[in-house]
Formats: C-alpha cells, sequence, structure tokens
C-alpha cells in the first residue's frame, strides 16, 4: 500500500494536517488510527462526552507514582478514536497567550511567534460571532458560543467580578485574562472535531484513507530515511509505504514510544530493551508537562446545576429537547465558563486558569458525591515542572512509562495554593449565595493553614489532560525535531503533535494541536507561510 503522506495517529493534529494537505491536492493520504471511528452518537453531542469518560473511546494511561502526590500514580486519559480528544473533550476553544508562543521562538524554533501562528488560527476557524484580527470565519473547525449555560455557571462569572476579575468575552483576542463564557469547537450545536471539519469532507471526496484498528509497532528506515511504517491491523502485520513522508502525529504519549521502538531516541534507553539504536536522540521522551488541577467544592440546591439531569426520565426530556430545539442540558459542554488571573497581581500575565463546572467534579477512580454542586478546577497555567516517558518495554502493545513529576518545582506548588484560595474566595461571594446550601465541602472551612492547604493540593490533583513536550522542537542538542518539525537524523520524518511543544500553552491545548496541523501541512507541500498577523 503505497501513498505520498502516511499520517500516523487521527488526532486533532493529525485530522488536521491530513485535511490540510487533501484541501490543496498536495498529494495522496493515509491515516491510520489506533482507534475505532468516531461513529458513536454521544461523540457529537456537545454533553455527550461526560458519557464516553469511562470507555473504550480514551486510553486510561496510568502515570509511574508520583513523589509529590501523596506517592501515588493517577489517571491521564487520551482520546482512543478518529478524531482524538477533539472527539472526546469539553470542546472548549482555548489558544494560550501571545507570551507563550513568542517563548517557543525565542527558545529556538523560528517560524513560531504569536505573529506567525496567529494566521493559522484563523485559517483554521469559522467562528460564528467573531470576524476580526484574531478571529476567522469559512475554515474547517467550527467555532461557536454556547446555546445553553446554567444558571449557576452564570453566578460564576458574576462572582468572579465581585472578586475582583475582570469580565472578558473573548480569551482569544487582544487579551487573555479575565472571567468569561467558553466558546467551543462546535457548529450548529454539534461537535466540530478535527475529524468532522477535516477528514470526512475529504473522505468523502476520495482524497484520503483512513484506516482504523491499525496498532504502529514502528517506524521503517532505509538508512536514514523513513519510508513507511508496520503496523498490526485485525491480528495482522501490514506495511504502509509513503513516497514522500511519514507523519507522526500520535500525541506526547504515543509518538515518542514510536521513536523509541523505532530505534530513534537515547541510547541507555534502547539498550536496557533490547533495541538497536538508529539514530540517537537523547531528548526522546524528555520534556514532558501536564496542567494539574485541584477542587475548591460547594454543595448547590438541587435545582441547582446539572446534578441529576441524567437519570432516566431527565435524559428523556432532555434528548427531546435537543432533539428538537437544540437546547437543553445536552446542548451544554457541562464547563461552560473559565477564568484566567495571575494570583500575585490581577493586573500581570495570567498564570492560572481556573474551570468551573456545575456538579460535584472530582478525579476519576475517587469517591462518588451524589449531590448537586458548584467545583472551580484551578490550575498553574505555565508549570514548571518537568517529567519524562519510558519504555515499559519492546513490546508496542504496553504502555510506556509517563512520569510528568508534578509539583516537582516549587513554584508550581505555591501558586497553586495561591489559586485554591482565591477559587474559594469567588465560592464565597454574594451572587453564590442563593445556589449553595451548607459549608464548603472541599477543602472544608477549617482548612486554613498553608501546609495543610499543600497537602490538599497534593492528595487532590488530577490532570487535565494536556500531555506536550516529549518530541520538543528547536536547535539544541535535546530538541527532536527542528522548527520544521523535521525528526533530527532522519529524512521524510517528521512529528506533527503536542509532543513537539517546548512548553505548555496558557489554557487548553486543542486548539493549538489542529494550529499545529495546519502550520505543517503548508511546510509538507513547501509553500510559502502565511503572512504574520501583527494583531
Amino acid at each position: 500500500m503505497m501513498h505520498d503522506y502516511v499520517v500516523v495517529g487521527g488526532g486533532s493534529s493529525g485530522c488536521a494536517v491530513a485535511g490540510r494537505l487533501a484541501m490543496e491536492n498536495a498529494g495522496s493520504v493515509l491515516i491510520l488510527e489506533a482507534g475505532g471511528r468516531d461513529w458513536n452518537p454521544m461523540i457529537h453531542i456537545p454533553a455527550g462526552f461526560t458519557k464516553l469518560l469511562d470507555t473504550k473511546y480514551l486510553h486510561h494511561y496510568e502515570t509511574a507514582p508520583q513523589e509529590n502526590l501523596d506517592g501515588k500514580s493517577r489517571i491521564m486519559p487520551q482520546g482512543n478514536v478518529l478524531g482524538g480528544g477533539g472527539s472526546v473533550n469539553a470542546a472548549i476553544y482555548i489558544r494560550g497567550q501571545r507570551s507563550d508562543y513568542d517563548g517557543w521562538a525565542e527558545d529556538g524554533a523560528d517560524g513560531w511567534s504569536y505573529s506567525e501562528v496567529l494566521p493559522y488560527f484563523k485559517r483554521a476557524e469559522d467562528n460564528d460571532r467573531l470576524s476580526d484580527d484574531y478571529h476567522g470565519v469559512g475554515g474547517p473547525l467550527g467555532v461557536s458560543d454556547l446555546r445553553q449555560i446554567t444558571d449557576i455557571t452564570r453566578a460564576f462569572v458574576r462572582s468572579c467580578q465581585e472578586a475582583g476579575i475582570p469580565f472578558t468575552s473573548d480569551f482569544n483576542g487582544a487579551r487573555q485574562r479575565g472571567v468569561g463564557f467558553n466558546q467551543t469547537t462546535t457548529r450548529n450545536v454539534r461537535r466540530c472535531s478535527a475529524a468532522v471539519g477535516y477528514v470526512h469532507p475529504m473522505r468523502k471526496k476520495g482524497l484520503i484513507d483512513v484506516e482504523t484498528g491499525c496498532l504502529v509497532t514502528k517506524i521503517v528506515l532505509e538508512g536514514d530515511k523513513a519510508v513507511g511504517v508496520e503496523y498490526v491491523q485485525g491480528g495482522q502485520l501490514k506495511t504502509a509505504r509513503a513516497a514522500k513522508e511519514v507523519i507522526l502525529s500520535a500525541g506526547a504519549v504515543q509518538s515518542p514510544k514510536i521513536l523509541m521502538l523505532s530505534g530513534i531516541g537515547p541510547e541507555g534507553e534502547l539498550k536496557k530493551h533490547g533495541l538497536q539504536t538508529k539514530v540517537a536522540l537523547e531528548g526522546v521522551g524528555q520534556n514532558l508537562q501536564d496542567h494539574l488541577e485541584y477542587p475548591a467544592v460547594r454543595y448547590c440546591t438541587g435545582k441547582y446545576g446539572y446534578y441529576g439531569q441524567d437519570s432516566f426520565f431527565n435524559s428523556i426530556k432532555n434528548g427531546l429537547q435537543y432533539l428538537f430545539f437544540k437546547t437543553g442540558p445536552v446542548a451544554s459542554n457541562v464547563t461552560e465558563a473559565c477564568c484566567f488571573v495571575n494570583v500575585d497581581d490581577m493586573d500581570a500575565e495570567p498564570n492560572l486558569q481556573m474551570h468551573f463546572v456545575p456538579i460535584v467534579f472530582l478525579d476519576m477512580g475517587s469517591e462518588t458525591i451524589s449531590r448537586a454542586g458548584a467545583t472551580i478546577n484551578p490550575c498553574v497555567v505555565k508549570p514548571r515542572s518537568r517529567g519524562e516517558l519510558r519504555l515499559k518495554s519492546a513490546d508496542p502493545k504496553d504502555h510506556p512509562i509517563m512520569d510528568p513529576r508534578y509539583l516537582s518545582d516549587p513554584e508550581d506548588l505555591r501558586i497553586s495554593v495561591k489559586g485554591l484560595n482565591m477559587a474559594r474566595d469567588i465560592l464565597a461571594q454574594p451572587s453564590f449565595a442563593n445556589f449553595l446550601e451548607g459549608e464548603e465541602a472541599f477543602p472544608g472551612k477549617n482548612m486554613t493553614d498553608e501546609a495543610e492547604l499543600a497537602q490538599y493540593v497534593k492528595e487532590r490533583g488530577k490532570t487535565v489532560y494536556h500531555p506536550v513536550g516529549t518530541c520538543r522542537m528547536g536547535k539544541d542538542d535535546l530538541a527532536v525535531v527542528d522548527p520544521e518539525l523535521r525528526v533530527r537524523g532522519v529524512q521524510n520524518l517528521r512529528v506533527v503533535d503536542n509532543s513537539v511543544m517546548p512548553s505548555l500553552i496558557s489554557g487548553n491545548t486543542n486548539a493549538t494541536a489542529i494550529m499545529i496541523g495546519e502550520k505543517a501541512a503548508d511546510m509538507l507541500r513547501g509553500a510559502t507561510p502565511l503572512p504574520p498577523t501583527n494583531a
């Protein structure tokens, strides 16, 4: 089987790069996706992702025991379906701050400054409200305002303002700072993943081939040139060959694993598992980063929020309301609002994000609390902590060992404690008063000592599902790919996904994954980069 481009991984970046290549008639494209097709109707309903969290549509990776999180492992779910995380996440459309991308460029990622990536965000976007220097219309990716917002979410937005945080109508415009309602990757009140926006239209035209249930075992190298990949599908070992390039878009967990299984990575790690080193790259698997959140919770009177809306009779009622009117709880992404703030200086660039959820929301696998509630989950947007990813074995079926080393930098814990107290203060503001009942549930009103609060963060900290950085781009010796996303020392092989991020962006990572795919497509076909936007 020969194609011009073989894309390993049908997540947000993989779908975006494949779709754009097809749109521009750059050649034949094959996507190899480990998961299944995105046929489940729950994928395409905004609130449906809440029913998918414990299903086969996500890999439920387990981290190594975390020294700074009470010594226990954490579950780190990642998409395992066509569309990747964009098919199973809360559909929040956040790009990060200008300084995130300018920082990438300063660290050696030439061509990735804010003014240089903004045109690719705009090209991807089909925004239903905004069209200006920061936003585009007519792109493959639907971006919309929520049609359903519960009263208690509106109370959160007012309460943040009462706590001194200004309102913003656009987290992705001139400034990120403030509180507001999320825009989502939806179109006509249906999820618009990168699979929906980029791949399905091109596949219907016969411009993209998609194979699912494909476990890629290694990249096929002839000398220092990538010519294809080996994969297992339906118990059979197969090979897909690429006439032009192999594009590794398997994400921050699987991309470095596939590189190492192919003999590309740290010599010591490869030798430990009996793998021959073909290209020594010490940075493969290093620089792992993730956002960590921890809950502040108040209980609510039962008529507010979304508790109980998934009961049998409510599900029927809400489903019919969505079917006929595209309104009601099913039209919500549940995480309807967030805020960005600096815990040390309200006027400074944000160092903390808070997601608001109008239910009691704790970590997967923790206790289940059957009560109505309001949860604020703060997280440090630019964590300093760095971890690594290693092979468990040379067996492609084994998940790698992920060690994000959460809170290994003391600054992350300091900001976390201040962020937790800020979230508690917001829950105590007047606008929440009519919605709440009882005292603070978590961490609890009697917990005021800073050391106790730090311990609470360590006990309750959980992933925000944003691993990045394990195939970092740059120009130094530990960079895995160059700024053109080419794997160092290998011809015709690029990494195109969130693993190439030098550092985490300030917020949810799905929009950036799509931007990376858009920009990579121009690199792959040798197009002149879009002109920088001086917004």
